[in-house]
């Protein structure tokens, strides 16, 4: 048998496996910033199988972090990550929500490195109780309330592990050297510009990523060449004005309520682009204290994206003008925070080519779609934005799953035949990059 037919052959004797790990993470379900039971245990995995670990502060820069949640909220993750069975040496290493894992192996022979990024935070959603949900007819859906694995990060973090064991079966048939990158904060797109800044993908040379779902909900469906990235900018204005009673003293407040209503409308009416698609969004508005009391707090969300980078920094510097305008028109203070952000950006052409007959080689796939245009915005851009400017190249795949219900939903489930497909794709794929097929 060759190297991809044992390979394959292993993964086929990986399935029972696959389900169990994949139905542990998704019983004990993390957010942003909090995976410290998960991250935990990818370390463990990764440091007794021998990969050179890289966590906390030397994943993670944490003048990066974006929309961390407070001090008290990821204290008691801590305390709960460990009641839930974390080992407590490695989840103090992440203390302050630096849950980042990067697992490296170097092969004896020489070649290329290669990256792979896998997610592992899941929703603020709360899972339904409905006795027909999979997760509760088979009895592992999630104890935390508001937190399920509502987008299939469980089984990315599944097949990411698979795939460190998987490598270290065959080590001494490789070459060059692989990086298993597992990033926290996906959702909401806060975690992968904190682990690009601190450098975990500069040496690499290519770079993939994959999702269950989202365009391709057929089990044993993929698409290799996934393009049109949206940039996105996420942003809290926090409006700080002077309260006063509205009859007695009216002329004695600052109206921060009017402020922040005055920057929603004029938010929406920035210029669109014309070098490709903008959009901007305030989705939440909050203000005020009581019906006859000046306002004098508002809070404003708001997101920005572009079809490239470049214009959605157009769009974000034109709503943080507004909002400041929108103050100083009021005479009110306002604090702006960025809380999450993305890189525009699309599959390396040569690279997804490669991945496309790759598929096809493998013989298990039922269709492999041509060109499909994300239309959203995925943090894992960042990754491929850093990787091309140095010269490598970047690619992202949907891997193709039967979805119980649609992503982010609280019935959310995906057909877990779907696990070996990702490992047998993305194993058959690292071994050709490593052992220069690609050419």
């Amino acid at each position: 048998m060759t190297l991809a037919q044992d390979m394959m052959a292993a993964v086929d004797g990986m399935q029972a496996a696959l389900v169990a790990g994949r139905r542990d993470l998704h019983r004990y379900p993390e957010p942003g910033w909090t995976e410290f039971r998960t991250a935990a245990k990818v370390a463990k995995v990764l440091g007794d199988l021998g990969y050179e670990v890289t966590m906390g502060s030397e994943a993670v820069a944490e003048a990066a972090m974006m929309g961390r949640p407070s001090a008290a909220v990821l204290q008691a993750a801590q305390e709960r990550a460990l009641a839930e069975g974390a080992d407590p040496a490695l989840v103090a290493a992440m203390t302050g929500g630096l849950t980042g894992v990067v697992g490296t192996l170097h092969f004896a022979k020489t070649g290329p490195v290669v990256g792979l990024r896998f997610d592992m935070d899941s929703n603020d959603v709360q899972e339904t109780d409905d006795p027909e949900h999979f997760p509760n007819r088979e009895g592992f859906a999630s104890v935390h309330d508001n937190a399920m694995h509502a987008c299939g990060h469980d089984g990315h973090t599944t097949v990411g592990l698979a795939l460190a064991k998987l490598f270290k079966q065959f080590e001494g048939e490789l070459c060059g050297t692989v990086k298993l990158v597992f990033q926290p904060a996906e959702e909401g797109v806060r975690g992968a510009k904190a682990m690009v800044e601190r450098g975990v993908v500069d040496d690499v040379d290519f770079m993939l990523g994959a999702h269950f779902g989202f365009k391709m909900r057929e089990t044993g469906s993929i698409a290799c060449n996934v393009t049109g990235f949206l940039a996105t900018s996420k942003y809290d204005a926090h409006f700080t004005g002077v309260p006063a009673h509205a009859g007695a003293a009216p002329e004695e407040g600052k109206n921060a309520l009017l402020a922040a209503a005055c920057a929603a409308l004029n938010l929406h009416a920035i210029p669109r682009h014309s070098g490709g698609s903008s959009r901007i969004n305030v989705g939440y508005l909050q203000g005020g204290s009581g019906r006859n009391i000046i306002g004098d707090r508002a809070l404003l969300k708001l997101e920005t994206r572009g079809a490239t980078s470049e214009i959605n920094t157009y769009m974000e510097k034109e709503a943080v003008r507004i909002i400041e305008a929108a103050a100083q028109m009021y005479d009110v203070k306002v604090a702006i925070e960025k809380v999450g952000g993305a890189a525009g950006g699309s599959n390396s052409p040569a690279l997804a080519d490669y991945l496309a007959r790759k598929a096809k080689e493998l013989g298990i796939f039922s269709r492999v779609v041509g060109t499909c245009d994300f239309g959203a915005s995925e943090d894992f851009s960042y990754f491929m934005e850093r990787v091309q400017a140095r010269g490598g190249e970047a690619a992202y795949m949907m891997v193709g799953a039967d979805l119980a219900a649609g992503h982010h939903d609280s019935h959310f489930t995906f057909d877990e035949a779907a696990l070996s497909y990702a490992v047998k794709m993305m194993a058959a794929a690292t071994v050709g990059l490593l052992c220069g097929e690609k050419g």
